[in-house]
């Protein structure tokens, strides 16, 4: 006889009590808000940021410090703005303006410079805005020894700029005039005692403020960065040079206006008191009407 298998009777269903069906919306509700609140944070971290434009300034690297302190002028009064520098030696940057690095203006530490630009067309009509006078700096242990230009042969160690660098050029030009002064040899006999031949002022003036060199010519302006550091001989003015800085927009620049602004205010009564506090001298025109 087959056994007679006994039917399993179904389940009901379980129904979620009243209380548990009251919870699961506020969870919805809670997971919602999150994912809402999430969202909006994203967006406010997506969110543009205020427009800052940014001037880019192409200068001579012994320009460093006075147009430090103009660019926080120009900041001031250009609240939406920000200013940035490339210093180097002249020729270097010169050479970077020409094969097509982007700047809103060009500074340079001679008019040999700007000129070359001017012929490319990378740049508007110059305008000198400073002028500088060259000095003789001499290294601690050498300041007893070396107190004239006409003493400069003494040095065991001479620091000086290469020839396409403006400070350099200056400088030949100086040991020419010197040796009308001091006897037909003096220039030689000054190169004869040369170590290094640097690209720009900074590092020939590092040089002899590091004892790495007796003595070089460097700005006037540059001696206030060695501080104590070096002794400074002033280059009698029937040999000396006077360096003419000019500034000029940079065609196709993306901050034209701001350039012009910034070239306004290095020409002002107040970026001129900066330059003159830097060791500048005014520009002709401006000197002039002293």
């Amino acid at each position: 006889m087959t056994p007679t298998s006994t039917p399993t009777r179904a389940r009901p269903a379980t129904v979620p009590s009243d209380d548990r069906v009251r919870r699961v919306p506020g969870q919805l509700f809670a997971v919602m808000l999150g994912l809402l609140l999430l969202l909006q944070g994203c967006q406010r971290a997506d969110a543009p940021a205020k427009r800052q434009d940014q001037l880019v300034v192409f200068a001579a690297a012994s320009l460093r410090e006075a147009f430090g302190k103009l660019a926080l002028e120009f900041e001031e009064g250009h609240p939406h703005a920000t200013v940035s520098f490339n210093f180097a030696g002249t020729q270097e940057i010169r050479t970077q303006l020409e094969q097509g690095a982007a700047a809103d203006v060009f500074a340079s530490a001679d008019t040999r410079q700007m000129a070359l630009l001017v012929e490319a067309r990378r740049v508007e009509s110059p305008s000198v805005f400073a002028q500088n006078e060259p000095v003789l700096v001499v290294a601690k242990d050498s300041v007893s020894s070396i107190r004239a230009l006409s003493e400069l042969p003494r040095a065991e160690r001479i620091v000086i700029g290469a020839p396409e660098v403006p400070i350099g050029k200056y400088t030949l030009q100086i040991l020419q005039n010197a040796s009308q002064a001091y006897g037909a040899n003096f220039s030689d006999r000054v190169q004869a005692r040369v170590v290094s031949r640097e690209l720009n002022v900074r590092q020939v003036l590092a040089k002899v403020t590091l004892g790495e060199a007796d003595a070089g010519i460097v700005y006037r302006s540059d001696v206030g960065a060695a501080g104590q550091g070096v002794g400074v001989v002033t280059i009698p003015r029937e040999i000396n040079v006077t360096a003419q800085y000019p500034m000029a927009l940079v065609r196709g620049a993306a901050h034209f206006a701001l350039g012009s602004a910034w070239c306004a205010l290095v020409l002002s009564d107040k970026g001129q008191a900066i330059l003159r506090a830097a060791g500048f001298s005014p520009p002709p025109l401006v000197e002039a009407k002293r």
